[in-house]
């Protein structure tokens, strides 16, 4: 088997190991002594998956070990220490597998935030067009209700209070059309057209 197919080999072991699994590994290959070919040996080498088990990476990947002896060519029946090129090769794909995944699950998560924000929108642009629709129903029941909507001097009036302030509004509305100049005060009625006069004062 080649070199090349080794690493493949065990690169696709190490993506199939639980992420947990992968980052105690990293750490144990970094402050452990890493042996081929056993669990342990006297010296107190450890192979990458105990290391791992003893950092909280339990996991029971038997696939790891045996790959891993085949990478590294173990003698049968006897443990040796890694070496150096061998622990580079196991380290860097454990990082890059570690990294691989990160960046996906921040990939998903992104996903589904972005999913959720869009459908947050979506609802909010849904309920304010409810609101609008609602307060101009409201608007136009309560402009229907309002006595306010017939201009003063056009209702019925009681008093001469009442008739004094619809000529003044007939003055004000006059000055706004430009019908007449502005006038200090309230309109004469001997001066306001008959058809203003008649029909609008009721004597009280």
């Amino acid at each position: 088997m080649s070199r090349n197919t080794l690493i493949q080999d065990l690169r696709h072991t190490i993506d199939c190991m639980p992420m947990h699994t992968r980052v105690a590994m990293l750490q144990g290959v970094r402050e452990d002594t890493i042996i081929v070919g056993a669990y342990t040996d006297s010296d107190g080498g450890v192979c990458p998956m105990l290391s791992a088990h003893r950092r909280g990476g339990r996991t029971t990947f038997i696939q790891f070990a045996r790959t891993w002896d085949r990478f590294t060519k173990a003698p049968k029946g006897r443990s040796r220490p890694a070496k150096e090129r061998e622990l580079q090769i196991l380290t860097r794909h454990l990082e890059a597998s570690i990294e691989a995944e990160s960046e996906l699950i921040t990939a998903t998560e992104m996903g589904s935030a972005i999913a959720e924000h869009r459908v947050l929108v979506e609802r909010r642009e849904v309920e304010e067009q409810a609101s609008a629709k609602r307060a101009r129903r409201r608007e136009r029941t309560a402009v229907a209700a309002s006595p306010n909507r017939i201009p003063s001097w056009m209702r019925p009036m009681g008093s001469i209070e009442e008739y004094e302030r619809a000529m003044e509004e007939v003055g004000r509305q006059k000055v706004r059309l430009g019908l007449v100049g502005d006038t200090a005060g309230p309109v004469d009625e001997q001066t306001a057209p008959a058809e203003e006069r008649r029909g609008t004062f009721i004597a009280g």
